[in-house]
């Protein structure tokens, strides 16, 4: 199978190494991963302050840049989410404007091949231990877009699970959202401070060592809850708990 890494724009700008321990990983499962240069932003920031227009030729980047490959790996539940779920609203509205079927035709080429992380691995290589080795405690935060749009349920916590010295404890209040948002962090500042402050309590409540979750944006916001409430707990993407083996622990 051919595999590409989608990098999403927060991870390439900010948290480029969940984009190599994804690579890590993969490679460790035996799947050869390629990274077309041509892949941009999915549109989500746009498409979710209302400029639907704006998005349309992202979705047909994204589209032709991927074309090549049978799978598309995001470790991002929020943009794995955007192409999944609003792709096809953005083509399907295109088309009853009377502006043809291209942008249908992109999001129907793009959509099947999209898949967040936790997903790819328990359902197209079905597996769950993944030879990991993560001697800490983690709580784990299912961030909203994975929860609700992509409806990933137990499988990060499964592949947490079955990860070798890695104690998994409950988070009070896991569904509840951390208060980011994207956009609704700089439009509410002080509705999502406040979410975030909520948030970052439960975690350290927990007594866990380490946050986890499967988007970076989330992890980035309560990351700096936690810092400002004086929190030890560090915030860790689920790529990188995968990835660390007893050799080598990221």
């Amino acid at each position: 199978m051919r595999v590409a890494l989608f990098i999403t724009c927060v991870n390439d700008t900010l948290y480029p190494h969940t984009g190599q321990a994804v690579v890590t990983l993969l490679e460790r499962l035996g799947v050869e991963v390629g990274f077309p240069e041509a892949q941009s932003c999915c549109g989500q920031p746009q498409f979710n302050t209302g400029y639907r227009h704006e998005t349309e030729p992202l979705v047909r980047r994204y589209a032709a840049a991927f074309r090549d490959y049978d799978y598309v790996v995001a470790p991002s539940g929020s943009c794995a989410a955007m192409v999944r779920d609003n792709y096809p609203r953005i083509g399907a509205k295109a088309a009853a404007e009377g502006r043809g079927q291209e942008l249908a035709d992109a999001a129907a080429e793009a959509v099947p091949k999209t898949y967040e992380l936790t997903e790819f691995l328990t359902d197209v290589l079905k597996v769950t231990d993944v030879g990991a080795y993560y001697p800490h405690t983690v709580t784990y935060h299912p961030t909203c877009h994975g929860l609700r749009m992509l409806g990933l349920g137990d499988r990060p916590r499964s592949l947490l699970a079955a990860v070798k010295g890695l104690n998994l404890v409950e988070l009070p209040g896991a569904d509840e959202c951390c208060g980011f948002g994207g956009t609704f962090a700089v439009k509410n500042a002080a509705v999502s401070a406040a979410m975030g402050a909520d948030k970052a309590r439960n975690i350290t409540a927990t007594g866990a060592e380490a946050v986890c979750t499967v988007d970076n944006s989330c992890q980035m916001h309560i990351g700096g809850t936690l810092a400002r409430q004086g929190s030890t707990v560090r915030p860790v993407h689920i790529a990188e708990i995968l990835a660390s083996t007893e050799g080598n622990v990221w």
